[in-house]
């Protein structure tokens, strides 16, 4: 059943985006995981602790914000598969956890705003203001290369985070998977980093974000390599080159692999110096092809990224298909 419900969740997510109204009036379930971690790191994070203490603390933190999701998720879900054909009802709440229409979209509106500012004086910060809120780096002093390799990362990146891992773990454990995977996704996007205030609070949010990520990151790379066999001009083998010699090098054990899979196949040259809170780190670069990027080439890399996920919408409805073609007959029926 879980294969029939992801297959779902990202059709519906690709091509009818549900519930907008209502998430926005109540909130995005990602938002409530957020509300609950700011709320345990209040109380749990103490800066006068020791290192251990306020690893121990971060631990919790994490067990509590895992099971209080996973009890939710597994609930409804058992609620709805009592329904008949609930498991579409499960699917569209589950779509709310995938992100491709909303990525491809914030994405296409840095290309958008790069387009807007040829040729105008100053116009460029409208598409530095656009790629701010797609990554987290200073985007205050980024010229328009720098801009479109910064939403290109971020495409490639949240292609893994934002799709192909939820995807994942709901097709492994149904709508309580993909519920606990955002949460962890969460949880590491908010504690785990390496300042002053969240490197030991939140060190189990960061390992166990790169255990979860381990294979969809990879799988996601295959993807993009498998996209590129689909998109003129593109390099399948190329793509895979790249995620085999340069993800090694990337600072994160995931996130390498689906940007050196995107920048091989479309013989781009992603990573590279970039600033944080004012500081410059100089990470290794994905790919060897071109640098000076524009808007041209973020929605080369939305083709790619269109197929890379189509392939995956198809691949699941041919698994569903094939293990799960009782109930699709018994839906048709009614």
């Amino acid at each position: 059943m879980n294969l029939l419900v992801a297959f779902l969740a990202l059709l519906i997510d690709r091509l009818l985006p549900p519930f907008a109204g209502l998430t926005r009036r109540l909130g995005h379930p990602v938002i409530w995981q957020g509300a609950l971690i700011s709320f345990l790191e209040k109380h749990l994070n103490r800066p006068s602790s020791g290192p251990m203490a306020r690893r121990a603390a971060g631990l919790l933190m994490l067990a509590v914000l895992v099971l209080a999701t996973g009890a939710v998720c597994a609930l409804l879900s058992w609620q709805l598969r009592r329904l008949p054909a609930g498991w579409v009802l499960e699917a569209a709440l589950a779509s709310i956890f995938l992100a491709h229409t909303s990525l491809a979209g914030a994405v296409a509106r840095v290309a958008d705003a790069l387009d807007v500012s040829d040729g105008k004086n100053g116009a460029i910060a409208a598409a530095r203001q656009a790629v701010s809120m797609i990554v987290g780096r200073d985007t205050g002093a980024l010229d328009r290369h720098e801009i479109a390799r910064a939403a290109i990362e971020s495409l490639a990146e949240n292609a893994s985070d934002g799709i192909i891992a939820p995807l994942f773990w709901l097709v492994l454990f149904g709508l309580p998977g993909i519920g606990i995977y955002k949460a962890i996704n969460t949880a590491d996007s908010m504690v785990g980093h390496l300042s002053a205030r969240y490197r030991d609070f939140g060190w189990a949010s960061a390992r166990l974000d790169d255990l979860v990520n381990l294979v969809p990151s990879r799988l996601t790379a295959l993807l993009f390599a498998l996209a590129a066999f689909f998109l003129a001009g593109a390099s399948p083998s190329g793509s895979w080159r790249a995620a085999m010699g340069d993800a090694p090098a990337h600072l994160s054990p995931n996130a390498g692999w689906p940007e050196a899979a995107l920048a091989g196949a479309l013989g781009f040259s992603l990573g590279g110096p970039r600033a944080y809170q004012g500081q410059v780190h100089d990470l290794a670069r994905m790919g060897d092809g071109r640098r000076d990027l524009g808007a041209a080439d973020i929605r080369l890399a939305l083709k790619l990224f269109g197929r890379m996920t189509a392939l995956a919408l198809g691949a699941t409805g041919l698994l569903s298909l094939i293990w799960q073609a009782p109930v699709w007959v018994d839906f048709f029926r009614g």
